[in-house]
């Protein structure tokens, strides 16, 4: 077990860690958000927060670099301690990112079924993978890891929620609202984002109350996850035991930085529906995006239908969360989809029938 006491050189090294750390912060421009055109009738603006122009390609970067600096500033990493995540997905690849900039080795426990897709990504940077046979054995997996080689498990799903400081200081919160001053609806009626650790949405949510915004918060969750059902019936620990298929979000267990008190609501989003509004954004706009963003666009497309029916104007917020080029072989691959039994089609034709008419029907 790591001292609890530290030596004047570990503070040196932990000093020219975070300088590193966040001199890759300074050298990256914010991300772009991208105006969404929409009929100029309906009075609402739609804007994409492009988070996929990060360095290891999507939101998760912004989550890997808050869990570094919490790590380092709590004097949890030293020279040669061993990074541990409990991730298969885009977390892992960021954090091997961060992990090879200071120099320190990184391994990321995940099924055994990963993708070798992802395997080859987190690997790229430096990082190991550590395969166990079912994926709730992750979270024990990384503890004994770490506890066997005296290294460090950052644990993403506890301490997403508080390694983001969500007053402020350039947070993808601050930086959504920044970037609207200047558009007819800077107040956004909505923000609609997905949770995978529940980081984000925690984020945004507490900014929104502590600056007294009148927005308000939705978040989308897809087939198999536990955090709708757990938000709907008031059950902190609610558990599917079930992987979501919509990568980078979904729980089978309600994670410790999931907040629900935090959100307006809630919209649950069958698995067909996020592919069918991922690849209706990537035709109507030229953007391929990954599922997650599909997710979170169907709720925007709820969300909308709604304002159009209440005769509401202003302004709509989502996240762009990942690339879609990562997703070539699985949900742009019709064969893949018709294995996997998703049905996009009659999905992809309620949303252009929203389009065309205004009126979001089955």
């Amino acid at each position: 077990m790591t001292s609890f006491q530290c030596s004047a050189a570990d503070r040196d090294w932990c000093s020219e860690a975070i300088r590193k750390v966040e001199a890759d912060a300074q050298r990256s421009a914010d991300t772009h958000l991208h105006q969404i055109p929409l009929p100029e009738s309906w009075g609402i603006d739609l804007y994409l927060k492009d988070e996929s122009v990060h360095p290891t390609g999507s939101l998760k970067h912004r989550l890997a670099r808050s869990l570094f600096l919490y790590a380092l500033s709590n004097g949890w990493l030293r020279e040669g301690t061993t990074v541990i995540e409990a991730t298969s997905g885009n977390t892992a690849v960021s954090e091997a990112y961060f992990a090879r900039m200071i120099g320190l080795p990184f391994v990321a426990v995940m099924p055994r079924s990963t993708s070798p897709v992802k395997i080859a990504r987190i690997e790229a940077y430096g990082g190991s993978c550590h395969f166990v046979d079912a994926a709730p054995d992750i979270y024990a997996e990384a503890e004994r890891l770490a506890a066997e080689c005296d290294g460090h498990y950052l644990d993403q799903f506890t301490y997403a929620e508080r390694a983001t400081d969500w007053r402020g200081n350039n947070n993808i919160a601050e930086s959504i609202y920044g970037q609207l001053e200047l558009e007819r609806h800077p107040i956004p009626s909505w923000i609609v984002v997905a949770a995978g650790t529940g980081g984000t949405s925690s984020t945004i949510g507490r900014y929104i109350r502590y600056r007294r915004h009148q927005t308000r918060l939705a978040v989308v969750d897809p087939e198999n996850s536990s955090y709708y059902p757990g938000w709907a019936d008031n059950i902190s620990d609610y558990s599917t035991g079930m992987p979501s298929r919509i990568e980078g979000i979904g729980r089978p267990r309600m994670e410790p930085s999931f907040i629900p008190t935090v959100i307006d609501q809630m919209i649950p989003v069958p698995d067909a529906a996020s592919i069918a509004a991922m690849r209706q954004l990537a035709a109507y706009t030229g953007r391929s995006v990954g599922g997650s963003t599909g997710t979170c666009m169907w709720g925007v497309w709820t969300l909308i239908a709604q304002m159009l029916e209440r005769g509401e104007r202003g302004s709509v917020v989502t996240l762009l969360c990942d690339a879609g080029d990562l997703y070539a072989t699985t949900y742009y691959d019709d064969e893949w989809l018709a294995a996997k039994g998703l049905q996009p089609e009659p999905y992809e034709q309620q949303i252009a029938g929203l389009l065309a008419t205004g009126s979001f029907t089955a």
